[in-house]
């Protein structure tokens, strides 16, 4: 999707990619196989490159730091990259900058889970600081003991591990924003991310029944830790909504984000152009929505594959629901990865304050993605019914 973007910026991608089918390897000719743990195809892929930027925070950063070191562009820089790699020196630097984060401590013995809980009273969350992503690396505790004995696993494992109060929210939020090397900052509409088994499978955007001023909040938020980090791309905020009415920072991500997809069917600028404007240091293009809601569901491989193929399932989909776009990513379907995501913009006549409105372009999103992923309807249709 990014190279989408780039093709129609007159630039061209080499990609680092672990296997010759690789999503991002099928759309490029300029491709250096190997991991991004690898130094010397760190140093392959980024030779006269203008930038070297990212699709996932886990190149290490010492590899980063020599490649700067030598030269390269870097963006984000591995010194603001390594906010997004480690939990808990993201948690310790957004203490110290102000931010509003959940009570979190290091937990270094599994006896530190329990003076953590007396602290805060309440359930905990275990985490790898390291590693973790789509619910991997994160346990919510049911009690004490269990969050002990997740801690002692982790540990014995040689993870560092992040204790974290478990939130009562209302619901979770992404702030997604970008900065440019000049500081130019620009951000999108706060959305609303909906998860499941620790999976974003739906975003709706902007955020219905959202506070102005909290939705300007969470924006002003987003652009300072852009500002305060250096980063320079896209950073997704990932918020959590508490029942009292207040925001507080889960998690940080600096690259095109999954709550960001909504943006290249929805928004004048898509997150996938917008950094490439910031890594390239060019001025950063309009953010506005182009409807009062967009909902972006995300095609997740069913627990067994339809045997439908998918080009009969896009068949019958676009026969169906002509409005839906579709994105898909190259992928082989297997249970629960996603190989796609599917965006339904609202009619402009709709309201962003009408949940009809806003249920019905959620209910089309989510039945296409649905269709895409398991072969059958939500709402029973048959598609070989005359």
């Amino acid at each position: 999707m990014t190279h989408q973007a780039a093709i129609a910026l007159g630039q061209t991608l080499r990609v680092l990619a672990a296997a010759p089918d690789d999503p991002a390897a099928q759309v490029t000719p300029d491709v250096v196989i190997g991991a991004h743990t690898d130094a010397d195809a760190l140093r392959r892929v980024a030779q006269g490159a203008a930038a070297l930027t990212f699709d996932h925070e886990h190149v290490p950063a010492e590899l980063l730091r020599e490649l700067v070191a030598a030269g390269v562009n870097v963006a984000p820089p591995p010194q603001a990259l390594l906010h997004a790699q480690d939990k808990l020196v993201m948690r310790r630097r957004l203490r110290d900058l102000g931010a509003p984060i959940p009570r979190f401590a290091e937990a270094t013995d599994p006896s530190d889970v329990d003076a953590f809980a007396a602290e805060v009273g309440g359930r905990i969350v275990v985490k790898t600081a390291r590693g973790g992503y789509d619910g991997r690396g994160v346990t919510l505790a049911t009690d004490v003991a269990e969050a002990r004995d997740v801690t002692a696993r982790y540990l014995a494992d040689g993870v560092a591990v992040l204790l974290e109060e478990r939130v009562d929210m209302r619901r979770e939020l992404s702030a997604l924003v970008a900065r440019s090397p000049f500081g130019q900052g620009a951000a999108w509409p706060v959305v609303q991310t909906v998860q499941r088994d620790g999976i974003c499978v739906e975003v709706i955007a902007p955020a219905p029944a959202l506070d102005p001023d909290l939705a300007s909040a969470a924006e002003r938020l987003g652009l300072r830790l852009a500002e305060e980090l250096g980063v320079v791309g896209v950073l997704a905020v990932e918020l959590f909504e508490t029942s009292g009415g207040e925001l507080l920072v889960n998690e940080l991500a600096m690259r095109p984000h999954n709550s960001g997809h909504w943006t290249m069917n929805g928004a004048l600028t898509s997150q996938f152009e917008q950094h490439l404007r910031a890594v390239l240091d060019y001025p950063l293009g309009a953010t506005a929505p182009i409807a009062p809601v967009t909902v972006m569901a995300n095609v997740l491989g069913a627990p067994r594959a339809p045997e439908m193929s998918m080009d009969e399932r896009l068949h019958h989909l676009f026969a169906r629901l002509p409005e839906a776009a579709v994105h898909l990513y190259g992928k082989a379907e297997r249970p629960g990865r996603k190989i796609g995501h599917v965006n339904v913009i609202g009619a402009a006549n709709g309201s962003l304050e009408d949940p009809a409105y806003v249920a019905e372009v959620r209910e089309r999103a989510v039945r296409a993605a649905h269709w895409l992923s398991h072969g059958e309807w939500t709402d029973g249709w048959n598609e070989h019914a005359r």
